[in-house]
C-alpha cells in the first residue's frame, strides 16, 4: 500500500514537471514572418496570407501560437528598396524571412538574414545563387533540373537540336545539356535571345538552317510571345518539336496551338490535384478575403510554381516551429540591420527545416545533406487537341519512365567529328591577344604567333581534340557591315566565305556580328571605356604653405588681426584700469601710464597669433575679453592650419581635364577616336543616347576635315590609337575595350583609363553560320571559365609577360587635400565678433562707471562731462594722462578702489 501511495506521488511530481517544462518552452502567442514579393505578381503574396490563416485555423502544428504575416510588394530588382523594408520588418521581431523570388534581391536579403541569424526560405529558381548558413530553397535545384532535361531528351533520342536561352544564369540549368554532346555524340546550337519582344528574324533563322528540334529556356512571359511569333512564321506544324523548360507552361494559354499537331512538351512541378483538393481556388473569388481584382480566374491550372512553393514553404516553416518548440523555449525579439544582436534560435530552426519531410502542393518535399531540394516529382506534359496532358513523370531515381516514338527529321546534318580534324583559325594582330613571337630564329606556322587568343585556341583545342592552323586576317579588320554595299570585311567575310573554320580576337559579340556568324560562349567580358595621357604632376609653389587656407580665409584674417589690434588699443584708453601709476613707489604720481599704445598692442595680437607670447599683459576685464577670445581665436585657426598643411606639402596634386565620357562629350578642345572598323565604332554609329550621338558626329565631322598633317580620330589599330594618345599632349583621347586598356596601362605608364565602363559586351569565338562546332566549343570555354584557366592565362598576358607589372599603383598621387573654406572655418569668426562685442560693451560700461563718478565730484551736467571724458581719454597722446584727484582726497580717483 505504502509502495503504491510512493508510486503515484512519483507520477504527480513527474507529471507537474513536464507540464511545467512544457509551459516553460511554449512558443510565443504571436510569431511573425516577413514576406517579400515582386510587385507584378500578386498570386504568391495571396498564398503566403493565406497558407498562414489555414495553419492557424487548423491548430495543428501550432496550437498555442498564431502566425502574422508581415508582407511587402518589392518593385523588381531594386536591392535597396528591399533592404530596407527587411529591416523594418526585422525590428518587429521575426521568426523567418519568405522571397524575394528575384536573384539580385534576394542575395542583399540574404547576406542581412546571415548576419541576424534569420532564416531565409527561397521559392525561385536562383542558379548562381549560393546557399549559406541561414537559406534554404524549395525551389527544384539546378543541377538535378538539367539532369531531367537530359533524361527527356534522352527518351525522344534527340541527335540535333537548338537551345534559346533568355537569362545568362540559364547557363547552369542547361550545362548538363552541353555536355550531351560530347558523351553522346549529339549536335547542339545555342543562341541566346535577343533583348527585345521580336524573335521572329532568331526563329526564321532557325528554320533556314534546318533545325527542327528547340528547347527553350525563358520565362512564362516571353515564352507566350515566343510561342506566338514561331505560329507566325510557320514553326508551329507537325514537322517541329518544342521542349520547353519552364516549369509554368501549365499556366500558359495554348488554345491556338492544340490541333497545329506541334510536338509541344514541357514539366510541371505543382500537383493540381491537391490543389483542387485543398479548395484553395475558391479563396480568391470575389467573397473572399484573399480576393484581388489583379487575379483573373483563378483555377488549379492558374497556380505558378512560386505560388505553391510558397504555400508550401510557409506549412514548413510552421513545422519546424513545431519541431523547435518541444526542445527549446522560444522567444522572438526585434532586430536591427545595423546593430551586433542576432537570434539565438536561427540556427536551429533552419536545421530544423533541413530535416523536414512532408507532402505539399509541389508533391515530396525533401533536403539532401547540403540543404538542397535534390529528390522531387515532375509531371511531362504534352500538348494534345484535349490539352496539356500528363504523359509521364521523372524523379531522380527511375528517370523518364517513358518511351516516346522519334520524331522523323525533315533534314540529316552531315556527321562530322571534331576529333583529329585541321581547323583553320583567322585572328588579328592586337596586343596582347595575337602578336608576332619575337625571336631571333625564322619560326614558320602557329610558332610565328603568341598571345592571349593562342593560348585560348591552344585549351580548346585540347580539351576537344582537333588540330588548328593560325593565320592573320587578310585585310587587318576585325569585320563590319558595310551599309551602303552590305557587304562583311575581316574576320566575319572569311568565315561568310568558307575561307577559314573559325575567327578568334578581341572580337566583340554583338547583335549585327550575330546574325552573319555563330559565336561561342564569350571568354572574356569587356566593354568600351576612355584611354587618356596620365596628367603631369604640378610642381610643388614656392608659396605652397599658404594652400591650406583659401584666399578668403587669409583675407578675413589679416582683417582679423588689424581689427583685434586697433580694438585692444581703443578699449585699453577707454578703461581706466588700463591705465597705471609708472611710479609704484609714488602714491601721488602726476600721471598715469597705459601699456598698450598702437604698437604695442599690434605686437601683443600677433605674438598670440604666433603662439609665441608677449611681456605685455592686459589688467582691465574688457581688455582681456579681447584677448581671451583673441587666443580662442588664435589656437582654432594655427591647429587648423597645422593640420591640413601636411597635406598640402606632402600630396602632389594632379588635374585631370576629363573624368568621364561625359566631360568628353561637352567639350571640342580633347579630340578623340576608336579603330575605324570594328564594334565599338558600330556602338557610336548605332547609339541612340544623346551624348554618344553627338560624339559620333564630332568624330565623324573631324575625319572629314583630316588632313595629312591632320589626321582623323579613327586609326586602323589599338597600337595606332596608343601612340597617338601618348603623342598628344593631352589633346587626343582613344575609345577601346575596358581589357585592352588595362594592358596598355600596365606597361606604359603615362597612360591611364578615364571613367567606368559605357557599355558590355563578350568576347567569343566565331564560326560559320550553322557551324556544327558551337555547343561543343562553347562547352569548352565554359569549362576554361569553371577550372579558372582562363583567368590564369589573363594574368599571365597582363600581369607577367611583354613587360607586364611595370607601372605599379602610385597611390595617392591623384588625389588632394581640399583646401578650408570659410564655410570650414567661419564659426571662429562668429566667435571673435561676438567677444569682441562683449568686450566693447564691458570697456564701456567701465567708462561710463568712472566718467559718472568724475562728474559726481566736479560737477555740472551729467552728458556734457562724459563727453569731456571721452574726448580726454581719445585725444590723449602717449601712455600717460594727468591724474585726477577725488575732492578732498590724496588718493588717485583710478586707485580709490584698490
Amino acid at each position: 500500500m505504502a509502495f503504491s501511495v510512493l508510486l503515484h506521488c512519483l507520477l504527480v511530481v513527474i507529471t507537474t514537471f513536464t507540464l511545467a517544462t512544457k509551459t516553460t518552452l511554449a512558443l510565443p502567442e504571436v510569431i511573425r514572418i516577413g514576406g517579400l514579393f515582386d510587385s507584378s505578381d500578386p498570386m504568391p503574396e495571396s498564398a503566403f496570407r493565406q497558407a498562414l490563416d489555414r495553419i492557424n485555423e487548423n491548430g495543428r502544428f501550432l496550437p498555442k501560437s498564431n502566425l502574422v504575416s508581415l508582407s511587402e510588394r518589392l518593385p523588381p530588382n531594386d536591392s535597396h528598396f528591399a533592404s530596407r523594408r527587411v529591416c523594418q520588418m526585422l525590428r518587429n521581431g521575426l521568426a523567418a524571412v519568405l522571397g524575394p523570388s528575384s536573384s539580385s534581391t534576394s542575395s542583399h536579403i540574404q547576406s542581412i538574414c546571415d548576419a541576424l541569424e534569420i532564416p531565409h526560405v527561397n521559392t525561385g529558381c536562383q542558379s548562381r545563387l549560393r546557399r549559406t548558413q541561414y537559406a534554404i530553397n524549395l525551389h527544384p535545384h539546378p543541377s538535378a533540373l538539367g539532369q531531367a532535361y537530359v533524361d527527356v531528351i534522352h527518351t525522344w533520342d534527340w541527335k540535333t537540336f537548338t537551345i534559346l536561352y533568355e537569362e545568362e544564369e540559364a547557363m547552369v540549368r542547361l550545362q548538363h545539356l552541353l555536355k550531351v554532346s560530347t558523351t553522346s555524340g549529339y549536335k547542339i546550337n545555342v543562341r541566346k535571345m535577343p533583348q527585345t519582344d521580336n524573335f521572329r528574324p532568331l526563329l526564321k533563322e532557325i528554320d533556314d538552317k534546318g533545325e527542327r528540334h528547340i528547347v527553350l529556356d525563358c520565362s512564362a512571359e516571353t515564352l507566350a510571345v515566343v510561342l506566338k511569333q514561331a505560329q507566325q512564321v510557320g514553326l508551329i506544324t507537325s514537322s517541329y518539336s518544342f521542349f520547353i523548360t519552364s516549369l509554368d507552361l501549365h499556366t500558359l494559354d495554348l488554345e491556338d496551338y492544340k490541333y497545329s499537331g506541334t510536338n509541344i512538351t514541357g514539366l510541371r512541378l505543382v500537383d493540381l490535384n491537391k490543389i483542387r483538393a485543398a479548395n484553395l481556388t475558391k479563396a480568391y473569388s470575389s467573397t473572399s478575403r484573399y480576393y484581388n481584382p489583379a487575379v483573373m480566374n483563378p483555377n488549379a491550372t492558374t497556380f505558378t510554381t512560386e505560388t505553391a512553393l510558397t504555400y508550401d514553404a510557409v506549412h514548413m516553416i510552421a513545422k519546424a516551429l513545431a519541431e523547435l518548440d518541444r526542445s527549446q523555449d522560444v522567444r522572438v525579439k526585434p532586430l536591427n540591420c545595423d546593430g551586433t544582436d542576432t537570434w539565438i534560435h536561427g540556427n536551429s530552426l533552419i536545421n530544423y527545416m533541413t530535416l523536414v519531410e512532408m507532402e505539399g502542393l509541389t508533391g515530396f518535399i525533401k533536403f539532401d545533406t547540403q540543404g538542397y531540394r535534390t529528390f522531387f516529382h515532375l509531371s511531362i506534359l504534352e500538348l494534345t487537341p484535349e490539352g496539356l496532358s500528363s504523359v509521364s513523370s521523372w524523379n531522380p531515381i527511375d528517370g523518364a519512365n517513358v518511351t516516346r516514338p522519334t520524331a522523323t527529321e525533315a533534314t540529316t546534318l552531315l556527321d562530322e567529328n571534331l576529333v583529329n580534324k585541321t581547323l583553320i583559325v583567322s585572328s588579328k594582330l592586337s596586343d596582347p591577344y595575337f602578336m608576332l613571337k619575337e625571336s631571333s630564329e625564322m619560326l614558320t606556322g602557329n610558332d610565328r604567333f603568341e598571345g592571349f587568343v593562342v593560348d585560348v585556341i591552344d585549351e580548346v583545342s585540347k580539351l576537344l581534340g582537333f588540330k588548328y592552323t593560325l593565320r592573320m586576317v587578310s585585310d587587318s579588320n576585325y569585320g563590319s557591315l558595310n551599309p551602303v554595299t552590305g557587304e562583311w570585311n575581316g574576320i566575319i567575310r572569311e568565315l561568310l566565305e568558307e575561307k577559314v573554320d573559325l575567327g578568334i580576337a578581341d572580337l566583340s559579340i554583338t547583335y549585327e556580328r550575330e546574325q552573319a556568324v555563330d559565336f561561342s560562349l564569350p571568354f572574356m567580358n569587356t566593354g568600351i571605356s576612355i584611354l587618356y595621357k596620365k596628367p603631369q604632376k604640378q610642381p610643388p609653389s614656392l608659396f605652397s604653405f599658404l594652400s591650406p587656407l583659401s584666399v578668403e580665409v587669409w583675407i578675413y584674417m589679416c582683417a582679423a588681426y588689424v581689427g583685434i589690434s586697433l580694438a585692444l588699443f581703443i578699449l585699453a584708453r577707454l578703461t581706466p584700469f588700463e591705465w597705471v601709476n609708472p611710479h609704484p613707489c609714488d602714491p601721488n604720481p602726476k600721471e598715469l601710464e597705459n601699456n598698450f599704445n598702437f604698437l604695442n598692442s599690434t605686437w601683443f595680437t600677433i605674438g598670440s597669433l604666433m603662439q609665441q607670447g608677449c611681456d605685455l599683459a592686459p589688467k582691465a576685464t574688457s581688455t582681456r575679453m579681447v584677448a581671451g577670445i583673441w587666443w580662442f581665436f588664435t589656437m582654432i585657426m594655427i591647429s587648423s592650419y597645422t593640420a591640413n598643411l601636411a597635406a598640402f606639402l606632402t600630396i602632389e596634386r594632379v588635374e585631370s581635364p576629363i573624368s568621364s565620357v561625359d566631360d568628353l562629350a561637352k567639350q571640342t578642345k580633347i579630340k578623340y577616336g576608336l579603330v575605324g572598323s570594328g564594334s565599338t565604332g558600330a556602338f557610336f554609329r548605332d547609339a541612340k543616347i544623346a551624348n554618344y550621338q553627338r560624339m559620333w558626329q564630332f568624330m565623324e565631322a573631324n575625319n572629314r576635315s583630316s588632313t595629312p598633317t591632320n589626321p582623323g580620330p579613327y586609326t586602323k589599330s589599338n597600337m595606332e590609337g596608343v601612340k597617338r594618345v601618348q603623342d598628344s599632349k593631352g589633346l587626343y583621347a582613344f575609345l577601346m575595350e575596358s581589357s585592352t586598356i588595362e594592358f596598355f596601362t600596365e606597361r606604359k605608364c603615362d597612360l591611364t583609363q578615364v571613367g567606368g565602363m559605357i557599355d558590355s559586351k563578350g568576347y567569343g569565338i566565331a564560326m560559320r553560320p550553322g557551324s556544327p562546332y558551337r555547343a561543343a566549343i562553347s562547352q569548352a570555354v565554359l569549362k576554361l571559365q569553371e577550372t579558372n584557366r582562363l583567368l590564369i592565362l589573363k594574368s599571365r598576358w597582363w600581369k607577367e609577360k611583354r613587360g607586364g607589372g611595370a607601372c605599379k599603383d602610385e597611390g595617392g598621387g591623384s588625389s588632394a587635400a581640399s583646401e578650408l573654406g570659410l564655410a570650414n572655418v567661419g564659426g571662429v569668426f562668429v566667435v571673435l565678433v561676438v567677444g569682441l562685442l562683449i568686450a566693447i560693451f564691458i570697456s564701456m560700461c567701465e567708462f561710463v562707471w568712472e566718467a559718472r563718478k568724475s562728474v559726481n565730484d566736479e560737477g555740472g551736467n551729467f552728458w556734457k562731462g562724459m563727453l569731456r571724458e571721452f574726448r580726454s581719454a581719445i585725444r590723449t597722446t602717449g601712455n600717460s594722462k594727468p591724474v585726477k584727484r577725488r575732492y578732498g582726497s590724496s588718493v588717485p580717483r583710478s586707485e580709490s578702489k584698490l
